[in-house]
């Protein structure tokens, strides 16, 4: 008997397509923070924030047809929780990337999933599978090993911050599955609102000027624009044909490229043991990803 190949229809090679670009968009933030000059963390989430929330509330006006009100309000209470968990993975991830290296917070960032399961099981009374559980142990020990070496090299804060960074989207994720919202972008929209407001306020509160170097202010606007609003845009598009299991495995090239960019353009590289545990986190993210994949066969590409 002979085998047929079975090719992936259009729509999903292009939805692959577009999560790989989303995951691209999302990994130019390490250099952007690394290309700051003086901003602190509630500067650039100020001023990103007064990009990314102007950006989503056109792109969602055009997709209602010039009613965004309607749609922003239907995300409803789920929709502010998840804004508020994103203040969190906003404020947590841009501070991590200033103080530790970008190698150990992006892998850190990726623990995510993890903890919106562990949050899935207390808040929602959702099971979890037997390989995740195994896959959890596993990146525990990843997690571990570089917080540990955090904690050796003077890290610590920065590890901390990017595992509230990791824990500020588990709680969007959570909040948009709780509200059984398919679209995230008025969630996010709400979450730029919201960064907007307390970085104001800390700003004010604090005594940190607004009157930042203009490099500082249109890097901070260029990641509004492009690295958090149009990656959300093109994983918004591609996740409507990938499956669930396999976006987790396609969203990995944003910490695998975060990284690398930064090494490729600045010269930055990770310690020994942050590579170790980066690579047995992913390695349990993918595990896990795989696992959800043996009752349904993955497409040829």
């Amino acid at each position: 008997m002979s085998a047929t190949l079975v090719l992936p229809s259009l729509d999903y090679r292009r939805g692959v397509i577009l999560v790989l670009l989303a995951g691209v968009c999302w990994s130019t933030m390490g250099i952007g923070i690394r290309l700051m000059e003086v901003a602190n963390v509630w500067q650039i989430l100020f001023f990103r924030s007064l990009a990314l929330a102007p950006f989503l509330f056109l792109i969602i006006s055009i997709r209602s047809g010039g009613k965004p009100f309607s749609v922003i309000r239907r995300s409803g209470l789920a929709g502010v929780v998840g804004g508020l968990g994103l203040v969190f993975a906003f404020s947590g991830g841009i501070y991590a990337l200033q103080v530790t290296s970008i190698a150990n917070a992006y892998f850190l960032f990726a623990a995510a999933p993890f903890i919106a399961a562990l949050l899935g099981l207390l808040i929602l009374k959702e099971s979890v599978r037997k390989a995740t559980w195994i896959t959890m142990a596993i990146a525990l020990g990843g997690i571990t090993i570089m917080v540990w070496e955090g904690i050796a090299v003077g890290h610590l804060m920065g590890n901390l911050s990017a595992l509230v960074s990791a824990f500020g989207f588990a709680i969007f994720t959570l909040a948009l599955r709780w509200g059984k919202l398919e679209d995230m972008m008025p969630t996010v929209f709400l979450a730029g609102l919201f960064a907007i407001l307390t970085s104001a306020a800390v700003c004010y509160s604090s005594g940190y000027t607004l009157f930042i170097p203009r490099n500082d202010i249109l890097i901070a606007l260029a990641l509004g624009v492009f690295q958090v609003g149009a990656g959300l845009i093109l994983y918004t598009m591609g996740s409507k044909t990938v499956p669930a299991a396999e976006l987790a495995l396609l969203s990995m090239t944003e910490v695998i490229l975060g990284p690398l960019v930064v090494w490729f353009f600045l010269g930055e590289t990770a310690e020994p043991y942050t590579l170790l545990g980066g690579a047995v986190l992913l390695a349990a993210i993918a595990g896990n990803a795989l696992s959800g994949l043996r009752k349904k066969p993955v497409p040829i590409l």
